[in-house]
């Protein structure tokens, strides 16, 4: 494996993407400058989230560790925080001699300071200012390596039209999960609106990187937290739920070619993999696994044969665990709830009332997709009485427990978990006398510690 000390990272994270992007076959959204990244670096096509929500997905991310491991197993703003002690990409490379640095959006902590990036200002994620900040950083860039991070509030609920000009609604492809009425036309259209703007704000931050010279010794990663805010996509372990864009281009100076990485990749995977193509040493307490050297050896190697995923808190205590492998989905729900709980976001939009008559019925146990030939998971071959779906499910149910042990997975019962969701976000409520909500993209709107949303 190759690779340069005191190479930089910037690193570029959006909110409800999925892979609504052109170069993930969604043709009718606009989206030139990260198609283009794509075709300059590498393109992740199983790349996916840890959990279908913010904080515990952005935990794993940061981290390395899947959500019960590190304590974000809730919304940061409903009070859920990493344990103590749990060390971050951040920190580690900070402690490596790198400077990092935040602008926009974080959703780990009510407490930024917390994260160990050496500067951050998280007052405004709208990108515009992300970008204004950025640039302004990037003109007169440290001289030691850096992580510049870029959190955009961009691609989340709601999408005004004030800001986001809606893409032509009679262009728009309906997923198959969801009614195709001019109501949801619309709301996927304000959606693209929301992905153009952002996408135009990454080339800026692209422009800049080339136009200093910085683009020669730089990683750029960007990738997403899990699936769009649509019913059956967030917050479930569906693919539409936890398959994330991601894409990673290699510094210009180095010697790695264009390319598709069509393996199995996981949240916790990224900590490690940036960690070792930068050269620094990956703390024991990580879960995930690298894929540098699968990356940077130009050969298809499997670095995992399987990934995890988990749902316990979103606005309510909703346990769910699943395994996916390239063939099979294999989900488990431990609790009696519809087929769809819907986040509060999406329960109030155009899609979650056109599915709400849909949606009432009790969800079964377990669930079982052949990902070959019901690619969207709409059935599950539990219900049929074929004996050979039963027999893989039972051997994706023996891992699935394996991996629950390992990373030390408690999940409290119907009862106990309701009330510590209820507890949590009571609290919040209290705190603030509205409704607890992540749609603003301002840090006070988030439960941010006022006193600490910026340093110099």
């Amino acid at each position: 494996m190759s690779h340069s000390p005191g190479q930089n990272v910037l690193f570029v994270h959006w909110h409800d993407l999925g892979r609504y992007l052109g170069v993930y076959g969604h043709p009718d959204v606009s989206s030139p400058r990260l198609d283009q990244l794509a075709a300059e670096g590498i393109l992740f096509t199983r790349a996916h989230a840890t959990a279908p929500l913010c904080s515990p997905s952005r935990g794993s991310i940061f981290t390395g560790r899947y959500p019960q491991s590190n304590g974000l197993v809730g919304l940061a703003h409903h009070g859920w925080e990493y344990h103590a002690g749990v060390r971050t990409l951040p920190q580690l490379l900070s402690e490596s001699g790198w400077y990092t640095a935040l602008f926009g959006m974080q959703h780990e902590t009510s407490f930024p300071s917390r994260l160990g990036f050496d500067e951050f200002d998280v007052s405004n994620s709208f990108c515009e200012y992300v970008v204004e900040q950025a640039l302004q950083w990037l003109s007169e860039p440290p001289q030691q390596p850096f992580l510049l991070t870029a959190g955009f509030f961009e691609t989340h609920r709601p999408y005004p039209r004030e800001r986001y000009e809606p893409a032509a609604s009679d262009t728009v492809t309906v997923p198959d999960y969801l009614p195709d009425t001019d109501a949801v036309r619309d709301d996927l259209a304000e959606f693209y609106g929301s992905i153009a703007v952002a996408d135009a704000a990454v080339g800026q931050l692209l422009d800049a990187l080339e136009a200093g010279g910085l683009d020669r010794n730089t990683w750029v990663v960007f990738l997403t937290d899990h699936g769009p805010a649509l019913p059956r996509a967030k917050s479930t372990l569906y693919d539409a739920g936890t398959g994330i864009a991601m894409i990673v281009r290699p510094p210009r100076d180095s010697d790695l070619a264009p390319r598709v990485y069509d393996e199995l990749f996981s949240g916790v995977d990224l900590l490690p993999t940036l960690l070792d193509l930068l050269g620094v040493p990956v703390p024991v307490e990580v879960e995930g696994l690298s894929h540098a050297s699968a990356l940077t050896a130009g050969v298809h190697a499997e670095v995992r044969s399987e990934i995890y995923t988990a749902k316990t808190y979103h606005d309510s205590f909703d346990p769910i665990r699943a395994v996916r492998t390239k063939d099979f989905s294999y989900i488990e729900n431990y609790a009696s709830r519809p087929l769809l709980d819907l986040p509060w976001d999406i329960a109030d939009s155009p899609p979650g009332r056109a599915v709400r008559p849909a949606i009432g019925d009790l969800r079964p146990a377990r669930e079982l997709y052949d990902l070959h030939s019901d690619p969207t998971e709409r059935h599950n071959l539990l219900l049929d009485v074929q004996p050979e779906y039963h027999a893989v499910a039972a051997q994706l149910a023996l891992k699935l427990n394996a991996w629950r042990q390992q990373t030390g997975d408690v999940i409290p019962s119907d009862f106990t978990g309701t009330q510590i969701s209820n507890r949590f976000t009571g609290t919040y409520l209290s705190l603030h006398g509205r409704p607890a909500t992540s749609r603003s993209a301002a840090a006070s709107d988030r439960g941010i510690d006022p006193e600490s949303t910026s340093q110099d």
